[in-house]
């Protein structure tokens, strides 16, 4: 048997050859197998709920949901076509399921926030609710796909919302009384609050002037460095986010746990203290009724008697206040020109410093790289002679000029000096004997010292300013061969 479903519908089939469910819009119905029909259109959910804010006020929260199966979602589908399609989608059975979770939801939801927070923040508590409620349809294979909250509605014998506008209403009239004699007293003090603003920007443009030409002149040096640890403080910063989420994302689990149990715990004590509750509070509002009529009658005369006085106190204080504020403020525009002045100073040392210790590197590395090169210089020329250190020594003294320079410096040593250089020469000895020199030997020699002594006495007379002793003789002026 082949089945079609229309549009808004699905087939659910079981049966031989299928391990659990199997959803189609259209397919053979085998021998053995069964089909289902089930419609996905979404239906409306209308519901009085009936609720207490943390103060144990009750009210009522009038709310219409749009709720259907998760059509783009077939683990959703087989859900939903498992626990709720053998029912009809408006039946009591669906409808109580709904308004048990919706219910259940907005009770500990409510539970947990005071009367002026559901009141004030209605959008914030219709996105929770629907976040919470959709949570648990999640199990049914259902979505939301709209929810429309109402007006909060006071629950009979509890006008809380109705005695709420009443004493606004009061609020307004007393407001508008104190709001007269606040338009005559800035009658008078608004030109004086003129002038002594126009003395206070005055001072306060000159301070802000000072300091942003202070600030202009750092900023551009700072810029790059700040860059940088931007990028590095939002890497973190991206990496933290992601923990935090982690363990929000654990805590509201827990949290929500926890609410649940908080709340039935509520419900099941709640009808027991109800009673009394009730009581007790017809006879406090009755009691607050009587109160709040005499506080409206005296209070006016009072409000605008204080209200007067206080402004007037409010205004000398004021005055006192600027003026002590604008000292204070130049002050403190002063101490941030200083610090900029020294970040900046700070900052030219820094990069001079970087500078200088460049340099030095620089140089280390030239030396490094030189020494490294004349140690392959030597170790080249002792490989060439064969390892003979002396060989070395002698290359290196020739090829680097050191003879050269030794007689140099000798040269000039003996030149400042001007030595007197005598050479001694005894001649022939044939002279003293008379003869040709082949007389007596010992005689020459003899011959040979005297002739020595008148050059050994002038060369010590010339070196030393000794004479000889008078019987060794004298020295002329002239000397004679």
């Amino acid at each position: 048997m082949y089945k079609v479903a229309s549009a808004s519908e699905y087939l659910v089939i079981t049966g031989v050859g299928i391990t659990d469910v199997k959803l189609a819009k259209k397919a053979w119905i085998l021998p053995g197998q069964k089909s289902t029909l089930f419609d996905v259109s979404p239906v409306n959910y209308t519901f009085q709920v009936q609720a207490m804010s943390a103060e144990k006020l009750p009210f009522i929260l009038p709310a219409v949901f749009t709720i259907g199966p998760r059509v783009n979602d077939e683990d959703s589908l087989v859900k939903y076509a498992k626990l709720i399609c053998p029912h009809d989608k408006l039946s009591n059975h669906v409808h109580e399921l709904v308004q048990g979770v919706i219910e259940g939801e907005t009770r500990v939801l409510a539970a947990s926030m005071t009367m002026e927070e559901v009141f004030r923040g209605t959008k914030e508590f219709k996105q929770e609710l629907f976040v919470k409620v959709q949570l648990e349809l999640n199990q049914f294979g259902l979505l939301i796909y709209n929810a429309n909250v109402k007006q909060l509605v006071d629950v009979p014998g509890h006008e809380y919302f109705s005695y709420l506008g009443q004493k606004t209403q009061m609020e307004a009239a007393n407001q508008a009384r104190v709001d007269v004699a606040e338009a005559k007293m800035k009658g008078e003090i608004g030109s004086k609050l003129r002038e002594g603003l126009t003395l206070q920007n005055a001072a306060k443009i000159d301070a802000e002037t000072t300091v942003i030409a202070t600030q202009r002149q750092g900023e551009g040096r700072k810029e790059e460095i700040k860059v940088k640890t931007e990028v590095k403080i939002f890497e973190n910063k991206r990496e933290a986010d992601v923990a935090e989420a982690n363990a929000e994302l654990a805590m509201k689990k827990a949290g929500w746990a926890r609410q649940s149990q908080l709340a039935e715990v509520e419900a099941i004590k709640a009808v027991d203290i109800r009673a009394a509750e009730l009581q007790r509070e017809v006879e406090r509002m009755n009691a607050m009724t009587q109160t709040e009529k005499l506080k409206a009658d005296l209070l006016s005369k009072a409000s605008v008697e204080y209200e007067t006085k206080v402004q007037e106190a409010n205004w000398e204080i004021y005055q006192k206040q600027k003026a002590a504020e604008a000292v204070l403020y130049e002050k403190e525009k002063e101490a941030e020109a200083q610090r900029a002045t020294a970040s900046a100073a700070l900052f030219a040392q820094q990069q001079f410093a970087d500078g200088e210790l460049y340099t030095k590197k620089r140089e280390a590395e030239g030396l490094m790289a030189l020494a490294e090169a004349q140690g392959v210089y030597v170790r080249t020329l002792l490989d060439a002679v064969g390892g003979n250190y002396t060989a070395l020594r002698d290359y290196m003294m020739i090829n680097g000029g050191m003879f050269q320079e030794l007689a140099k410096i000798n040269a000039g040593a003996v030149q400042g000096l001007q030595p007197k250089i005598s050479i001694w020469n005894n001649g022939g000895m044939g002279d003293f004997a008379g003869g040709s020199g082949s007389g007596n030997t010992a005689m020459n020699e003899v011959a040979g010292v005297y002739k020595m002594l008148p050059p050994l006495f002038k060369t010590v007379n010339e070196q030393t300013g000794m004479l000889p002793p008078a019987w060794m003789g004298t020295l002329t002026d002239s000397t004679s061969n």
